[in-house]
C-alpha cells in the first residue's frame, strides 16, 4: 500500500469534519429580519406586539433571531407593505389586507357589511379560521404567519349622526370594502390609510372616520372630531403578519419551529384581542376627556343602515363566483364561525 492510499482516507475525513463544522456554524448563525409597518410608535402594534413578539423569538430562540422593526412607514408606505415583502424589501410586513383594494378579493369576506362581531377576539379567531380552512391562493406568495382583526367599528363625525339622512353627502374616511358599504348608505368615502386620516379631519378635508373605537386616542381622532354614533355591524379590518417566502426558505428548520410556535402563541394571548383593551380605553378617554357625544342608533334606524347594506354581500358573491373564487363557502363559513365565537367571547 503506497503512501498516498494511507493519507487520502484522512484527508477525506478531514475535508468530511470541516464540511460539518461549516454547515453546523450557517445554521447556527444569527439571523436579523427586518419588520414594517405603519403604526407609530408608541401604538401598542409595535409596544405590545411587535416588540412583545420580538423579545419571544430572541429568547425562544437563543438569541439567535433578532426582528429590527421599522414603525411609521418608515420602511414601506401602508398600501406597499404586502407586495414590499413579497419582493424583498423587508423580510417581514403588518398592515391591513384592505390597504390594497382588489389584491385579496376573496379574503374581503371578513370586510362585509351585514356580519356582526362581538369584538377582536371573534373577528380575529374567525379570520385565522377561515383562512386556514380555505387557504386562499392570494396569500400563497408570503410566509403567513398570523392575523388579526379590529373587530366592531363605529363612526366618528364632526356633526352629529343620528339618522341617514345626516350621513348623506358626507366626506368619509375609508378603506377597503368599508368604502362601499358608506357609499351605499349616500356618504362619500374617502380612501386613505389611518396614518393620513388626522391630519385630512383637523384640515377639514373629510368630515368623518369609520374605524375601531381605539382610533380616538391612539391616532387622536378624538381631538379632531366631536360626535361617535355606534355602528357594529358596518366594519371589520384584518391586519397581516406576513414573511418573504425566501427569507423564510432560508431559516434552519429549527429557527422556522420557533417562528410558527412563537407566532401561534402571540396570536391567541396578544394578537387576536390586541384591539379590545384599546378600544374600552379610548372610548373612556374620548368620553371623560375630550367630550366625546356617544350616539346610539335606534332600532327603527338600524334597520334601515341594514337593508342598504345587505346587497353588498350578494354583490361579492357574484363577483367571486365571476372569478372563479368559493365566495358563497367562504361568506357561510364566516357566519357559521362568527356565531360560535361571539357566543365563545
Amino acid at each position: 500500500m503506497n503512501r498516498l492510499s494511507l493519507t487520502y482516507p484522512v484527508l477525506l475525513a478531514a475535508l468530511l469534519t470541516l464540511m460539518l463544522t461549516a454547515t453546523t456554524a450557517m445554521a447556527q448563525r444569527p439571523v436579523s429580519l427586518s419588520l414594517a409597518h405603519f403604526f407609530p410608535a408608541t401604538h401598542p402594534a409595535e409596544t405590545e406586539l411587535v416588540q412583545g413578539w420580538a423579545e419571544a423569538l430572541a429568547e425562544a430562540s437563543g438569541g439567535r433571531i433578532t426582528v429590527v422593526s421599522y414603525p411609521g412607514q418608515t420602511l414601506l408606505a401602508a398600501p406597499e407593505i404586502y407586495d414590499g415583502v413579497v419582493t424583498g424589501i423587508a423580510d417581514i410586513g403588518l398592515s391591513a389586507f384592505a390597504y390594497t383594494r382588489g389584491r385579496f378579493p376573496l379574503l374581503e369576506v371578513f370586510e362585509l357589511p351585514g356580519v356582526t362581531y362581538k369584538n377582536s377576539k371573534v373577528a380575529s379567531q374567525v379570520a385565522w379560521d377561515a383562512i386556514n380552512t380555505l387557504n386562499p391562493a392570494e396569500v400563497q406568495d408570503a410566509k403567513l404567519l398570523m392575523v388579526l382583526a379590529t373587530g366592531p367599528g363605529d363612526l366618528f363625525t364632526k356633526s352629529a349622526v343620528r339618522t341617514l339622512e345626516d350621513l348623506r353627502g358626507m366626506e368619509i374616511r375609508a378603506t377597503g370594502l368599508s368604502a362601499k358599504t358608506l357609499a351605499a348608505l349616500g356618504a362619500i368615502p374617502v380612501a386613505m390609510p389611518q396614518s393620513e386620516a388626522y391630519e385630512a379631519l383637523s384640515r377639514g378635508l373629510v368630515k368623518g372616520n369609520l374605524s375601531p373605537l381605539e382610533v380616538l386616542q391612539g391616532w387622536r381622532h378624538a381631538e379632531v372630531t366631536e360626535y361617535l354614533t355606534l355602528t357594529p355591524f358596518l366594519y371589520n379590518t384584518l391586519f397581516f403578519v406576513t414573511m418573504n417566502q425566501r427569507a423564510w426558505d432560508r431559516l434552519p428548520e429549527d429557527l422556522q419551529t420557533v417562528i410558527a410556535e412563537v407566532s401561534e402563541h402571540f396570536f391567541h394571548d396578544v394578537a387576536k384581542g390586541l384591539w379590545d383593551a384599546q378600544n374600552e380605553t379610548a372610548l373612556t378617554y374620548a368620553v371623560e376627556t375630550t367630550g366625546q357625544q356617544v350616539i346610539h342608533l335606534s332600532d327603527e334606524e338600524t334597520a334601515r343602515w341594514t337593508e342598504l347594506v345587505l346587497p353588498i354581500q350578494a354583490d361579492f358573491l357574484q363577483d367571486m363566483a365571476g372569478r372563479g373564487l368559493p365566495g358563497q363557502e367562504a361568506l357561510d363559513l364566516v357566519i357559521e364561525l362568527s356565531e360560535k365565537y361571539n357566543a365563545q367571547y
